[in-house]
């Protein structure tokens, strides 16, 4: 029951670290498209076009790489978690 329970809370907490660094990233990654808009600011810039251009690099970024790395937050803590418990036993 006890290996259950670290189970369990275990996958919770790797969740909730997973979203808190999914948010970061994304924040991360929104605010350097900003800055690269503004470093290179087009003559008929509107609105509407930096808009379109930070959805559009934040699409590339929703099917990049690091966003799939960040998916390792469930992979490697239980990995060495397991190889822990079993090297003690």
């Amino acid at each position: 029951m006890q290996f259950v329970r670290l189970v369990v809370f275990g996958f919770l907490l790797l969740g909730v670290i997973y979203f808190g660094i999914s948010l970061y990233s994304r924040s991360i990654r929104k605010e350097k498209l900003e800055e690269e808009w503004d470093k290179n600011l087009p003559e008929d810039a509107t609105a509407e076009t930096r808009d379109a251009f930070i959805a559009k690099g934040m699409a590339k970024y929703e099917s990049g790489l690091r966003k799939k790395l960040i998916l390792l937050v469930f992979v490697i803590p239980p990995l060495i978690v397991g190889t822990i418990i079993y090297f003690i036993n």
